[in-house]
Parts: C-alpha cells; structure tokens; sequence
C-alpha cells in the first residue's frame, strides 16, 4: 500500500507539473496586444495576436504591450509667458505603439515618458508667446508641440497621433489683474469719449455764435442799406422843400407819445410844456 500511496502521490504531482507546464507554454494574444518573449532573461520574439507555443521555464512573457491608441491625460501645470505672465495649461494626446520592441526597451515607461515630455515642450512653446498671443493661438500650439515630440516618440517606438491643447487659461491672479485692467480699460475710453462729445460740442457751439454772428452783420449791413435808400429816396422826392420833412418828424413824434400812452408798463406821462411851440416849429411857422 505505501508504495501505491507513493505511485499515486508521483503520478499525481506529474500531472501537475505537465498541466503546469503546458499551461506555461500555451500562450493566446488577445487582439489589440502584442506579448514581448525573452528567452534567459534575453529578447527572442514578439507574439501577435493569437495562438502561440513557447518553451516553458526558458522562454518567459515580459511584457504586454497594448497596441490600440492610448489616451494620455497631462496634468495641469503652471506656465509663465514671455510678458511674465502665469497661465493654466493641460492637454490630452493619443498615441499609438507602432514598435513593441522599442516601446520596452528604449524607456523605462513610455507612457510617464511622453507625459513629461509633453509638458517641457509646453511650457517651452507658451514661454515664446505673449499672454495674448498664448490665449489664443491653440491650435498653433497644437502643431509646434505634435512636430516637436514627434522625433523623441519615434525613437521610443511611438507614434503621436494627435495632442489636443483641453484648456488654456489666466491663472486666477492674473484673471483678477486683467478684471482690474480691463475695468481702467473701459473708464478711460469713456473719458476719452465724453471728452471728445464736450469737444464736438463747444466746437458746434462756436460755430454756432460765428454764423449768427455773421448772420447779424449781413442784417445790419441790409438794414443800413435799406435806411440810406430810404432817406436818399425821401430826399429826393422832397427837393428844396423842407416842409414835408417837419411834417414827417412831426407825425414820428407824436405817434412815439402816442405809444408811450398806451403802455401797459406806463403809469405816468410827462409832455414837454412847449408841446405847442415844439409843434409849430415841427409844423413850420406858417
């Protein structure tokens, strides 16, 4: 009985260790995958997608490599600008492993690699730039820092298939600054636009008193033109004689005493106590 226990005990653990054995050189790639073999500590092949056999205890699966696109999320980090200005900056890439061997040989973690390669080369770029200028020319940024890793990646065994600038913006201190200048911004236009209004004003009023100033005098003048018209034509409808002339002085004066009467402002009006001489010689003698 205890050599069967024994057998049994051997034939079990034997089935064991083929099962275990089998199960170590039976290897299925899933699609989408790429598995790196070492033979000894030592690169010997890349399985692809699919059933594979490799010899178990020596050949050994070192990595798995995902070959569908990678999505990397840079974390946000601080960049001064050119103006000494601090922004906000993050982004987003995909990439895609093209050469598994390289991937895991050439850096130690490509992933974290191209990460922070992502964020020296944007902080380079923006650090070029004006605020301004950083603000808004997103997409530029985009397309200088695709080009500028797209060399690093290749040699990592990667391809940079689209890096996407997610959010670029003043920091909060700078976003108060610039609250505060825009605000100065706005009051000095306003002043600058309330100045020019009183400016156009006082002009439009100069020129104004001008015309009416210049309307006045071409009245004065028309009217000392028609007055000297008027006296030349009396004079000459009258001649030598002088008597139509009294009569006119005279008709003048009493219809000024009649206005005078006849005010509604007037209470009193005082006649000359030689109305009668002053008629008569207005009259003529006769």
């Amino acid at each position: 009985m205890d050599i069967f226990s024994g057998f049994t005990v051997f034939v079990i653990a034997l089935l064991i260790f083929v099962a275990v054995t089998i199960g170590k050189g039976v290897r299925i790639v899933s699609q989408g995958e790429e598995w790196v073999v070492e033979r000894l500590g030592k690169y010997h092949t890349t399985l692809q997608p699919g059933l594979h056999i490799i010899i178990p205890y020596i050949d050994k699966v070192a990595y798995r490599i995902v070959t569908k696109d990678i999505i990397l999320d840079v974390a946000q980090q601080e960049v001064i600008t050119k103006d000494n200005a601090v922004i906000l900056v993050n982004a987003i890439a995909f990439i895609k492993v093209t050469d598994t061997v390289r991937a895991v040989y050439g850096v130690q973690d490509f992933s974290e690699a191209i990460r922070n390669l992502i964020q020296t080369t944007l902080r380079s770029i923006v650090g070029e730039m004006d605020l301004d200028a950083a603000l808004s020319s997103r997409d530029k940024i985009k397309v200088r820092l695709k080009e500028s890793i797209a060399d690093e990646a290749i040699d990592w065994g990667l391809t940079v298939k689209s890096v996407e600038i997610q959010d670029i913006k003043p920091s909060d201190s700078m976003q108060r600054a610039m609250e505060l200048q825009a605000a100065a911004e706005r009051e000095r236009k306003a002043m600058v636009t309330k100045a020019e209004g009183e400016k156009q004003s006082m002009i439009l009023a100069a020129d104004g008193r001008l015309e009416s100033a210049k309307r006045d005098a071409v009245a004065q003048v028309t009217l000392a033109e028609a007055s000297a018209r008027s006296i030349q034509k009396v004079a000459e409808a009258m001649g030598q004689e002088s008597a139509p002339l009294y009569y006119l002085l005279g008709e003048k004066y009493i219809h000024g005493f009649t206005q005078l009467a006849e005010s509604q402002n007037s209470k009193i009006v005082l006649l000359p106590a030689d109305i009668q001489e002053s008629l008569r010689g207005l009259l003529g003698r006769k």
